[in-house]
């Protein structure tokens, strides 16, 4: 298949373009390259023949249609985004430019191209990317979230994911593209931005500062591999049904706590010795407006589907997520000196 991918030098992104080149497929990865995106990312493939990168920013609509044209992609798989929660808090503007308007654009382009070119519904899908917090907080007793489950974001960020949810639906009603929402819940992995709280608690915890958990740390999230997600993806733009919603979860909930103390073992056991346990390094900091108390998915759907569920559990996929982030120092030291203090920040996205 022929991939067009927005945000391939983000987190998941990224993860979308080494798997997609590495079963056969062709990539034009179309991203901006702001603070979160990495050349870094996809060095792995840069000189494949089937890869090819454009710096482009997905609100620019007469960009957006010439890459597609050129590129006459099979699928659009539609990722780029604002994603952090405590980022959106700060400046939500940037987070309705990009994610609802950008949206909105790329959609256009896609609509576009489908006219243009006498392409049938069958022969494309627009995979639209979202996340869980769409969705809003769950109680300790309440079922995971469905993809029927009622929309009820919390934060600018989540709202602004909700609504460009709500634009890739209206344009498959109104219009006819082929578009596939999906919602996953908390990704972690290798690459991951040192702002989310894998990769932030690990790289404190290696240096024995402090910890800093929102509240009482008792906020529960569903964790998923990064690379059982982009697997998800490419399955799902492989033989995802137009209209449909499909979840992706880890099955494998945590409480922030559960899993701080988690990384905290592990550097333990993995990093040079420590004076004391990084466990006593958690600080509990006040919480964060509008914070969400527990994510889940019920994946089911998927599973029966398209035949997908995650294969790593948390404990091995977080054991190998530390070890890279112990034997890829390179990568995070660069970012910490030309970024913005990731613990001021937060630590609970």
């Amino acid at each position: 298949m022929r991939f067009f991918v927005t945000g391939g030098l983000g987190f998941i992104g990224s993860a979308v373009v080494r798997r997609a080149i590495a079963d056969g497929h062709e990539v034009t990865n179309v991203d901006l390259q702001t603070y979160a995106g990495d050349p870094r990312t996809v060095a792995s493939v840069e000189t494949a023949e089937t890869y090819r990168y454009v710096k482009a920013d997905i609100r620019d609509g007469a960009a957006i249609r010439s890459i597609i044209h050129e590129a006459r992609p099979d699928a659009i798989i539609h990722l780029a985004a604002e994603t952090h929660v405590d980022r959106s808090i700060q400046s939500p503007d940037e987070f309705v430019s990009t994610n609802v308007m950008g949206t909105a654009t790329v959609l256009a382009a896609a609509r576009e191209y489908l006219g243009s070119n006498n392409a049938t519904p069958a022969d494309f899908r627009f995979i639209h990317v979202s996340t869980d917090e769409v969705f809003g907080s769950l109680r300790s007793g309440d079922k995971p979230f469905t993809p029927s489950s009622r929309y009820d974001p919390r934060s600018p960020y989540s709202a602004s994911k909700a609504a460009s949810d709500h634009l890739a639906r209206a344009w498959f009603h109104t219009y006819d593209l082929p578009v596939i929402v999906t919602n996953c819940s908390n990704n972690y992995g290798p690459f991951q931005f040192p702002e989310k709280l894998v990769p932030l608690m690990i790289i404190a915890a290696l240096g024995g500062q402090d910890l800093p958990l929102y509240g009482t740390g008792e906020n529960v999230r569903d964790w998923l591999h990064v690379d059982d997600h982009a697997q998800g993806l490419l399955l799902t733009a492989a033989g995802g049904e137009p209209g449909e919603t499909y979840l992706f979860g880890g099955g494998a909930e945590r409480t922030n706590l559960e899993v701080v103390y988690q990384i905290c073992d592990l550097i333990d056991e993995m990093a040079d010795s420590y004076p004391k346990q990084r466990r006593d390094l958690v600080r509990f900091v006040a919480d964060r407006p509008g914070h969400d108390y527990r994510y889940a998915i019920d994946y089911s759907l998927t599973e029966q589907t398209l035949g997908w569920a995650p294969t790593q559990t948390f404990e091995d996929g977080l054991r190998a997520t530390v070890r890279w982030y112990l034997s890829n120092s390179t990568f995070w030291q660069s970012l910490l000196h030309t970024n913005r203090s990731f613990q001021d920040l937060g630590s609970t996205s």
